[in-house]
């Protein structure tokens, strides 16, 4: 399995020609660097995230799961899907990719919807919907229950939402990913059955770094992320009950990794005004079985979201954004904690 952002170019272009703005057409020369950054930088209390834009229009952010990164949205075709007529932008949680994950703080489902609730003013998001698959979800939980009035609404992928005990193919999918010693070998068998019943896509394989995925920075991410992934749950699933944004569940009806009655059915079940798509024949990495369903529920969030938007006057105060150039020195946006 060779990871390689080459075939990215053809996801970028593509994205351009159907509308989806300067950003991707500026991006395409970067996508055959490799493991090189292919998005934007930004600094938020001493953190470097790196994200993709695309697009301009209703904001749309991504949130990939434990393990994975950007590349995982750029293989499954949601961004080039999404960008039409949307800003959509990916994010690489702290940790992954190339996004910083520095020590000392506890990067817990809330510590990282706070850190994305600063880089959303600095980079002039404003109340966008959200897309969080697997452990990228319990963000986008902590995002609603943090600041309802900051977002526009949740689109929970594949998502494991109580403290339920692992399933054994969960810890062997984590095992896989952590033991220094075997990962390599190994990783490819964790990678189809996170797919499974389904084959891996070829486009996943061109597309996605497993040699960034298996950096050991990004393993130990993985690491912390496994071993909170229960108390993190079991502290958000207190709240259910106060979230008063949109929320719009998928998940694959053969799911191997989250069992989807226990946890997607379950939470569509407390929720009384969620909607649940349950795909057949398809497990884990719905998003990229039916990319979609995911699109789709984008859609009708992000038009319930103009229909609620808020006076023109007040929309106009966005912050103005600047596209990053290929040749253009590597600036990059901060925003860092008030002395005193």
């Amino acid at each position: 399995m060779v990871g390689s952002w080459g075939a990215a170019s053809d996801v970028l272009d593509r994205s351009s020609a159907a509308g989806g703005g300067p950003a991707a057409r500026q991006l395409v020369p970067m996508a055959d660097a490799g493991q090189r950054p292919i998005g934007q930088f930004t600094t938020v209390d001493g953190t470097r995230l790196h994200y993709l834009e695309l697009g301009t229009g209703v904001p749309v952010v991504l949130l990939h799961g434990n393990g994975s990164m950007i590349g995982d949205f750029i293989a499954s075709g949601i961004v080039e899907r999404a960008a039409p007529g949307r800003r959509v932008i990916a994010f690489d949680r702290p940790g992954f990719g190339h996004s910083e994950r520095p020590h000392g703080r506890l990067w817990t489902p809330g510590e990282q919807a706070s850190l994305l609730f600063k880089a959303f003013m600095l980079l002039g998001i404003e109340r966008p919907v959200i897309v969080g698959h697997s452990w990228g979800a319990l963000v986008a939980l902590a995002l609603g229950l943090k600041g309802p009035e900051k977002v526009a609404g949740l689109v929970l992928v594949s998502g494991y939402y109580y403290p339920t005990p692992p399933s054994d193919m969960l810890a062997m999918a984590q095992m896989a990913m952590l033991n220094p010693f075997v990962r390599g070998a190994i990783a490819t068998a964790a990678i189809r059955r996170v797919f499974a019943p389904l084959p891996v896509p070829d486009r996943f394989h061109r597309t996605y770094s497993l040699a960034l995925a298996l950096r050991p920075s990004q393993i130990r991410a993985v690491r912390e992320e496994s071993a909170m992934l229960m108390d993190a749950a079991s502290a958000l699933s207190r709240r259910y009950g106060e979230l008063s944004v949109p929320v719009r569940i998928i998940a694959g009806a053969d799911d191997r990794i989250v069992e989807t009655e226990k946890h997607s059915a379950r939470l569509h079940r407390q929720l009384a005004a969620s909607t649940f798509r349950r795909v057949p024949r398809s497990g884990h990495m719905v998003h990229h079985a039916a990319p979609d369903e995911v699109v789709d529920a984008i859609a009708a969030i992000g038009e319930a979201r103009q229909r609620t938007a808020r006076p023109a006057a007040k929309q106009g105060k966005a912050l103005q954004r600047r596209w990053l150039h290929i040749g253009d020195s590597p600036a990059e946006r901060c925003l860092e904690p008030a002395a005193g």
